[in-house]
Order: structure tokens, then C-alpha cells, then sequence
């Protein structure tokens, strides 16, 4: 009788992954939960710099970022205007902080921090609208680097941390 006790846990066990194996369940990764059957369409505005410190490649660079996470993720049309969903808005920070200060005085880390503002309408729920949404990123870097020689590769991570901020905010819905 007392093996029939030691078996029962790990027979158990067995039936239990048996079972789950057997279930399929089924995930959709596509990174949205968009209703295809009513929103069809999306027009994206040029974001402007509207900072005091200008960098114009970051303009570009952001821009291009925020269509292409809705172009790859999405089978939404991208339109000039009036679209389904519509996003616009500006970039209103681009600014270089001190951080980490060494004893000598000087800053030994540099933060490198980019602001973003946004409005989304939902044309078919305006329930789901932003107004004036803000999204920030930053990254750090060695203050005996000069801010050139860094500045192309935060920035690109940067704005894929914030156009992946914003696309989950107004069409993942998670």
C-alpha cells in the first residue's frame, strides 16, 4: 500500500503535462488589438522639434521609427490624413543633464534625455483618445565622450523606446 502512495504524486504529475499537452492555446503576438473589420486606416503627422536644443537627424529618425512600428505591426493603411486612428504631435525635449558627479566636481555621467507629446484620436472610439500624452526616454553616457561621438546611437534607442511606448498606449491596449 505504501507504494501505491509514492506513486500517486509523480502519476499525478505525468496526467497533469499529459493534459496539457493535449490543449492547444493559442496566442497572437502581432502586438495590437486593433478590430480590423472597423479600423482600416492610420495617418501618422510629421512630429517637429519644438525643443531649445535642435539635433534635425533626430526628427528624421523618430519620424521614420513611429511609422514603421505601425507599418510592421499593424495591417492598418498609413494615409496623409484622416485616417481611422490619426497621431501628431511634437518632440519637446532634447536635453543633456549632469548625473553621476565625481569628487573632483565634474560630472563623470552624462544623461542624454529626449520628450516626446502626443494626441491620438480614435475616429471609431473616441473613448480611446490621448490628449497630450507625454513620453520620455534617457540614457546615460560617459561624460569624456563627447556628446557627437554617442548622440546617433542613444537616439536611436531612444526613439524605438518611445515609438514603442506610444504604439502600445494607442493600439495595444495591454
Amino acid at each position: 500500500m505504501d507504494w501505491i502512495n509514492k506513486l500517486k504524486q509523480p502519476l499525478a504529475l505525468l496526467s497533469l503535462l499529459i493534459l496539457m499537452s493535449s490543449c492547444k492555446i493559442g496566442y497572437k503576438f502581432n502586438g495590437s488589438s486593433i478590430d480590423y473589420t472597423k479600423i482600416k486606416t492610420i495617418s501618422i503627422a510629421t512630429f517637429p522639434i519644438k525643443s531649445d536644443y535642435v539635433y534635425a537627424p533626430l526628427a528624421t529618425k523618430f519620424n521614420d521609427d513611429l511609422k514603421d512600428i505601425f507599418i510592421r505591426q499593424t495591417r492598418l493603411s498609413l494615409v496623409p490624413r484622416n485616417g481611422d486612428l490619426n497621431i501628431e504631435g511634437e518632440i519637446t525635449g532634447y536635453q543633456q543633464l549632469n548625473k553621476t558627479v565625481k569628487a573632483d566636481g565634474y560630472a563623470s555621467e552624462t544623461e542624454l534625455r529626449i520628450t516626446v507629446v502626443v494626441r491620438f484620436v480614435n475616429n471609431k472610439d473616441h473613448s480611446q483618445d490621448l490628449n497630450d500624452q507625454q513620453f520620455t526616454a534617457f540614457r546615460n553616457y560617459n561624460s569624456s565622450l563627447m556628446l557627437t561621438a554617442v548622440q546617433d546611437q542613444l537616439i536611436a534607442e531612444m526613439t524605438k523606446e518611445i515609438t514603442e511606448q506610444i504604439f502600445n498606449a494607442t493600439v495595444a491596449n495591454w
